[in-house]
This record gives C-alpha cells, sequence and structure tokens, in this order.
C-alpha cells in the first residue's frame, strides 16, 4: 500500500485533477473550477482580525486559485477543525526550509495569502485533505499564538502600478505566450486560454499564470512578494518563455525517440519475417546466424578499438543486405579476414641463451657472425621487454643456407615462421593489396602471411629481395620501405583492410644474393650481414655431417649403407661442381645415393665405400678441370680473382702483342668499367715504359688485344685492374708470372693500388684453385683479418700500395719469349 505524504504539501501542476480527491463546486474538472473562482471573488469580504497561519512545504498558494492540500500535522489538522467552526478564513504561508517539521514564525515567509477551506475530506489513515481558494495577499504583522497552532495579525497588500500602456502591452505578451504554452502543454485544458484571455486585470492574469507554471518554490514565492504589477508580468513572462522552451525541447527529444524506437521496432518486426520465411524454407534451422558467428569471430579476436569500430560498422551493414547481393559476400570476406588476422596471439619468445646457440650449431656450421648476432638480439630482448624488431638482411651466394637459417633462427626463438618470396614481385599491390572496389580484391602478402603464421610476433622471411622488379604497376620495393622501417610499420596500413596493423613485433629477415639491385632507401632500414662461400674443408664437414645423412634417408637407403671418405667428398666438390653454396654438391651426392638405390632394387645389398677414385664411376668424367698451372706459364697471362654472385672465382687475363698501329682490342663480354681499367693499365705501362725495360714507343707499331676467356659471360668491375696491368706487362716484357700467383686490386694511372670487394670469396676462390700467393691492395689487409685463419692455410699474403711492388715481385727474371720483347 502507498503511503501517504505526511506533510501539507502541493502536487506537481501536471497531477493538481488527480490529486483534488473531492467534488469541485461545479463538478468540472479541477483547474477549469479554480479558474473559474477567479471572477467568483470580487465582492468577497475584507480580510479583518486574527488568521490561524497554516504553513505551506515545498508550495505556495496565489489569490484566487483554488489548490488542494493534504493535511496530516497535529497541530494543523486542529487548525483546519477550527477554521471550519468558525469563518473558514485561513493565512497561508510557505515554510522558508520545507525539512523543518514543526516550523515556527521564524521559519515561515511573511507575505502570503489569505485564503478560505471550501471543502474537506478524511481519510482512514487520519490526514486530511481540504480544498481552498486563495482570497487576497496578505502580510504577517505579528503572531498572536503559537500554540496549539500558528495564529498572526495579518494585513492586506495591494498590488500598484496596475494603470498604462507598458502594463497592458506586458499583459497581452504574457497572454500570447500562455495561449502557445497551453498549446503544448498537454496536461492544461484548453479552457484556460479563454479563462486567461477574459480576464481583464493585469495583475490576476500575471498570478493566473504564474500557478500553472512548474517552477521552483523561490520563483513563485518571489511572484507572491512583487507587488508592483508590471514587475510581476515580466517575471512571469521570463518564466512562460524558459517554460515553453523546456516543452518544446522535450517533444522534439520525445518525437526522435519515437522515431528511433519506431524504426528499430521496425527492422526487428522484418528480422522476425525474416527469420520465419527462412524456418519454413528449412534454412538454417537449429543454426547460429551468419551475422552472430561473425560477430564471435570478431569478440574472440580482440581487434584493437579502431579496427572493432570498423568491424562493427561493417557488421550493421552486412545485417541489412540480402545475401544474394554481390555487396553481402564482398563484406563477408572482409570481415572474415578482420576475423582471422592475429591482433592479439602472440608467441613467448624463449630467451635461453644456450638452448639458442645449441639450435644454431646443430642446424648450420660456422657462420659465427650470424649466430653472434641472433644471440645478441635474445640477450637484448633478455634485458629489455617489447624492443623493436630488428630488419636483418642476409647477402650472400646461392646455396650457403639464408633461408634454412631463418628457419633455425625461428626454432630457436619458438616463434612461427613464415617465407615469402619476392623474386619476381613487380606489382605493389602484392605488398599492400587492392583495395575493396575491386572485383576479386585480397589484402597484400604481408597481411596474408601473417594470417598463415597466426601469430602476431612471427619471424617473417622476405627471400630474395633483390629480385623484385618494378613496372607500370607500381614499385613494390618503395612499398616495403614501410613495412620494413620500424618507426613506421606499427601503423601498416593495407589497402584492403584500410585499417593500422601492428608489425612492430614481427622479426624481419630477408635475404639477397647481391646487394646492388636493393634501393638505398630500403638497404638503409636493414642491418646487412654477408654470407661468403664455404671452403673445401667446411664443405666436406657439412657434407658428413648434414648432407650425405639426408640424401641417403631422403632416397631410401639403409643406415650406413653409403661412406663417403673425406676425400670423395673433396673430389666431388673441387671437380664437379665449384660453387660457393652447397646445392650443387648436395645433388651430386644425391646422384650418387640415387644409383645405389637403383642397385639395392635390383638386388645389390652390399655396403659402398666410396674413396676419391670411385666418384667418376658412379659421376662420370669431372666437370672442371685443373688447368691454372698450365695456362699462366706463358708471358702475356695473369690470374685475378673475380666476385661473382655465386662467390668467388679465378678470372684468367690474357695478353698479346702483334704488328699493326696503335689499336686496343677488348674481348671477352666486357663491361665500361672493365674496359677503363684495360685502358688505365695501357696507358700507365706507355707511361712508365722505360722502368720496366719497354721500348717507349711501342704502341706506335704494334696492337695490343686483351681477351678474358669464358667471353660469353659477362664481365664488369675496376678489381681486374692490375691483373690487366701484369698481364700487359708480362708480354711486353717476355717475363711469365710467376707459378701460383693471383691479384686483384683497382689501379689509377699513377700505379696505385686502390682496395676492392668481396676478399673472402676471392680467397676461398684461390684456395680451390690452388693458388699459393695471393697480391692484393694494402687496404684490404683487415678484410683478411676477418677470415678464419684456417681458411688462409698455404696462401702467402702480399698487400700492395702500387703497381711496382706487384711487377718487382711477381714476374720472373728470364724472358721466356723474346719475341714478345720489344727493347
Amino acid at each position: 500500500m502507498a503511503k501517504e505524504p505526511t506533510d501539507e504539501e502541493l502536487p506537481l501542476e501536471g497531477e493538481l485533477e488527480e490529486s483534488a480527491d473531492v467534488a469541485l463546486p461545479d463538478g468540472g474538472g479541477a483547474a477549469a473550477a479554480r479558474w473559474h473562482a477567479f471572477e467568483e471573488d470580487e465582492d468577497a469580504s475584507a480580510i479583518d482580525g486574527p488568521l490561524p497561519v497554516l504553513p505551506l512545504r515545498g508550495t505556495t498558494v496565489f489569490p484566487s486559485a483554488v489548490v488542494p492540500l493534504l493535511v496530516s500535522r497535529l497541530s494543523s489538522l486542529k487548525l483546519v477543525e477550527d477554521a471550519l467552526a468558525a469563518s473558514r478564513l485561513i493565512a497561508l504561508c510557505a515554510q522558508r526550509d520545507a525539512t523543518v517539521d514543526e516550523p515556527g514564525p521564524d521559519h515561515l515567509h511573511t507575505i502570503g495569502t489569505a485564503a478560505r477551506i471550501l471543502k474537506m475530506l478524511k481519510y482512514p489513515d487520519g490526514s486530511v485533505r481540504i480544498l481552498v481558494q486563495g482570497i487576497r495577499r496578505i502580510e504577517v504583522a505579528g503572531y498572536v499564538e503559537t500554540s496549539p497552532y500558528l495564529t498572526a495579525t495579518v494585513r492586506e497588500v495591494a498590488d500598484g502600478g496596475t494603470e498604462g500602456m507598458a502594463v497592458q502591452a506586458l499583459r497581452s505578451q504574457v497572454v500570447h505566450g500562455f495561449t502557445r504554452f497551453v498549446e503544448l502543454a498537454t496536461y492544461l485544458p484548453e479552457e484556460l486560454q479563454l479563462v486567461v484571455v477574459n480576464v481583464k486585470q493585469p495583475g490576476r492574469v500575471a498570478d493566473l499564470v504564474a500557478s500553472t507554471l512548474n517552477v521552483a518554490l523561490e520563483h513563485k514565492q518571489r511572484l507572491i512578494e512583487t507587488l508592483d504589477v508590471g514587475d510581476r508580468l515580466r517575471q512571469v513572462d521570463a518564466l512562460l518563455a524558459r517554460e515553453i522552451e523546456l516543452v518544446e525541447l522535450g517533444q522534439k527529444i520525445h518525437g526522435d525517440v519515437q522515431s528511433e524506437i519506431g524504426r528499430n521496432q521496425k527492422e526487428v518486426f522484418l528480422r522476425e519475417q525474416l527469420k520465419a520465411i527462412r524456418r519454413e524454407l528449412g534454412e538454417d534451422e537449429g543454426r547460429p546466424g551468419e551475422i552472430d558467428l561473425l560477430r564471435e569471430r570478431i569478440e574472440r579476436a580482440k581487434l584493437p578499438d579502431e579496427a572493432r569500430k570498423a568491424a562493427d560498422e561493417e557488421l550493421d551493414r552486412l545485417a541489412v543486405i540480402p545475401p544474394e547481393s554481390a555487396e553481402h559476400s564482398v563484406i563477408r570476406t572482409y570481415l572474415e579476414w578482420l576475423a582471422d588476422l592475429p591482433w592479439s596471439v602472440k608467441t613467448e619468445d624463449n630467451l635461453d641463451i644456450e638452448h639458442a646457440r645449441a639450435i644454431l650449431d646443430e642446424d648450420h656450421f660456422g657462420l659465427e657472425k650470424i649466430k653472434d648476432r641472433i644471440l645478441e638480439f635474445l640477450a637484448v630482448r633478455k634485458l629489455r621487454a617489447n624492443p623493436r624488431g630488428p630488419i636483418l638482411c642476409l647477402v650472400g651466394p646461392p646455396g650457403v643456407g639464408k633461408t634454412s637459417l631463418g628457419r633455425s633462427i625461428a626454432r630457436a626463438l619458438g616463434r612461427k615462421f613464415h617465407r615469402l618470396s619476392l623474386g619476381g614481385v613487380r606489382d605493389e599491390a602484392e605488398i599492400r593489396g587492392h583495395r575493396r572496389t575491386y572485383v576479386g580484391s585480397l589484402p597484400g602478402r604481408i597481411v596474408q602471411g601473417m594470417k598463415a603464421a597466426g601469430s602476431k610476433n612471427p619471424l617473417f622471411m622476405l627471400d630474395e629481395i633483390d629480385k623484385v622488379g618494378a613496372d607500370f604497376r607500381g614499385d613494390p620495393a618503395s612499398a616495403l620501405l614501410e613495412v620494413l622501417d620500424p618507426e613506421q610499420n606499427k601503423e601498416f596500413r593495407d589497402h584492403y583492410i584500410d585499417i593500422p596493423y601492428d608489425l612492430s613485433s614481427v622479426l624481419f629477415l630477408t635475404t639477397a644474393n647481391v646487394l646492388d639491385p636493393v634501393p638505398d632507401p630500403l638497404q638503409d632500414r636493414m642491418e646487412v650481414l654477408e654470407l661468403a662461400g664455404y671452403s673445401e674443408e667446411e664443405k666436406v664437414l657439412i657434407a658428413q655431417r648434414f648432407l650425405v645423412p639426408r640424401q641417403t634417408t631422403e632416397n631410401g637407403l639403409p643406415d650406413g649403407f653409403l661412406t663417403l671418405t673425406d676425400d670423395a667428398v673433396t673430389r666431388i666438390a673441387r671437380d664437379y661442381t665449384r660453387e660457393a653454396g652447397l646445392r650443387n654438391l648436395e645433388r651430386e651426392i644425391g646422384s650418387i645415393c640415387r644409383k645405389l638405390a637403383r642397385g639395392i632394387a635390383e638386388g645389390r645389398e652390399t655396403p659402398v665405400r666410396l674413396d676419391d677414385g670411385d666418384v667418376a664411376a658412379y659421376l662420370g668424367p669431372p666437370h672442371y678441370f685443373e688447368e691454372l698451372a698450365e695456362r699462366a706459364q706463358r708471358p702475356g697471362v695473369a690470374v685475378g680473382l673475380a666476385w661473382t654472385p655465386q662467390g668467388g672465382d679465378i678470372l684468367f687475363i690474357e695478353a698479346a702483342r702483334m704488328d699493326g698501329k696503335k689499336q686496343l682490342t677488348l674481348t671477352g663480354q666486357l663491361g665500361e668499367v672493365m674496359k677503363e681499367s684495360a685502358q688505365a693499365a695501357l696507358t700507365f705501362l706507355r707511361s712508365n715504359a722505360s722502368r720496366y725495360g719497354i721500348e717507349p714507343a711501342f704502341f706506335e707499331s704494334a696492337d695490343i688485344h686483351v681477351h678474358v676467356p669464358a667471353g660469353a659471360i659477362p664481365k664488369d668491375g675496376p678489381s681486374a685492374g692490375v691483373t690487366m696491368t701484369a698481364a700487359l706487362a708480362s708480354v711486353l716484357t717476355g717475363r711469365a708470372l710467376r707459378e701460383g700467383v693471383a691479384m686483384s686490386g683497382e689501379i689509377t694511372l699513377r700505379g696505385a693500388v686502390l682496395p676492392v670487394g668481396g676478399i673472402k670469396e676471392k680467397v676461398l676462390a684461390a684456395r680451390r684453385a690452388g693458388i699459393r700467393e695471393l697480391y692484393l691492395p694494402a687496404q684490404n689487409r683487415t678484410d683478411v683479418e676477418d677470415i678464419a685463419p684456417d681458411l688462409l692455410a698455404g696462401i702467402e699474403f702480399h698487400y700492395i700500395h702500387t703497381v711496382d711492388e706487384l711487377l718487382d715481385r711477381a714476374l720472373a727474371a728470364e724472358v721466356r719469349d723474346s719475341t714478345t720483347r720489344v727493347a
């Protein structure tokens, strides 16, 4: 049961009709009846003598207004009982503080309203509801009694400033505003408009309108106390304007809410209809909806805020697009990509340095520099949380283990591994993806690789980065700039996904055979680690430890069936492969295994042990021959060292002199730089002819021909400069170069020897070719010191600053062919 109010209070204006629980004089609505009283009290008798004072809590009563009041205080009940027995006149004064239960004279306002009790109704709980009519404004002059209730001497206060055009104009303004207010406020009867229009006294208009406004007590009390009618009308007009604005705003908000509710209800209704139709057709019966499944997948993916916002928007679009629409499948595919990408899935790095070292040593022999760099990365990772992932670039000839090294690094770190081959990629969209506006568009291969890896921090290998091309479809190398920049790849934006994706946790590893084709800005973003070719000793160890066991297993041979001696492996590496890496060596070993597998299939089961003399029986005649001694014993032949993408190699340069007219002929597919080196070598010898016993005018009646064999192979670079000088000096002096001598270096017209690159590869090539003396630029000494000492065994190094030092040491003392000497 609802509890009745425990004090005298006036309900909200909107609830007046419900609160008037007694019959009104004319039998109509409460509001209409109380405004009817405005004209009835014109001849009311004057207020005279002391009046009992009824405190009002939270409200006030205007003159001529009829208002229901609930009375529950004992003192107030006694007051009502005595007033009904007497003149029915009481004074109504509002409390200053509504929380005071038993107010005294100091708790009441001095300006109030004299009122007449019209009716009374008693409730079962003892409370009383009375209907009162305001008569006049009064002022309490003094209290004469405080018990059993307050009684005070009062005097009427009259309105002032009731005449004048300004007051009439204000009255018209208030009446117009009140008419608008009644039209907007649904809780006020329309009859009030006529009542206000028909009231002529400006003061009464102000009181009438003020009593309808739902404003705070302090505003109403201020209106009660305002005797100047003009000021009272101004206050009422301001309050009325504010109430009109609030009602209009409320109606607008209500209309918007109703519109939104109507739209949502319509969507719900249509979806329920769609579900019913699908159930009738037997579709999706007993299964969650497609959108619900997508929403669950996106929830599990834990997308960042921006990505989640985009996903929610696309889900909302998908919900209203028919499944038969082409756009439906486009949006669904896009959402599936968002859900499948590893936005928050990360693997834990294994930061055990010893474990990583063991893994790397187990999978690869040598490569100490690369292994040390990976261990340094692990050490930094162990000391600092979430460092930026480095971008390492492994550069080296084919077959030295760049790609397999990436797998080993991933295994050592405990990360997922994904390899992306960039060879022949010429379309920028391969990296950044296609925009969704294209038919059949997909994300780029970077995002596809992240999905395939299933982890936010995999080891991502970009293989053959030097093979990337460019054409009318864009430059993929430029698109890789953002991918391989630690400052930018944390917000990598694929054209298809079109949302920033964080690549900063990825460990990128790139490989290349040569760095020259890689653009400089891309090189600048990578840490380059060079892998040189393997020596014969390293090839033997790797073959015995890895290649032979792997090929015997792949070709189905029993364990221990094939034994290759170290000499046999050396023979295969030297006479059948001649490479920096190991691919061809493994192929030749596989060829031997296949022949043995055939023998087993034909019934022979005897284990085989192959020595160097048995290799030809399985592999046929050697593919390469040792011709250094024969070719270098004649004047005009010098042995140089070359670097190729496949590793180092030796290079024979032959020079010949014949009668002619000052013509220099260069053959052997030489590039421009190499041709210029030959010109510089000839100019140096002509300018220093007397020093080497050459007639200064030898070129006036002679032609010189310089040839570099293997003429079908293009050759270029400055490092053959000293070798061409030595070959020309040899043919012009008739003095052959000493046996087992090779050289490399760039020359100047003054005879200075400048440093060159690829020293380790060239040293390994010299070692394979049986070179005993090697002449290198003095500035390349540090490059030789970086090579393992066991690879330098058997080679005597000479570091030269000038060509004079080379020719003084490398040319033989005796003249072998006097016909070639012009002196």
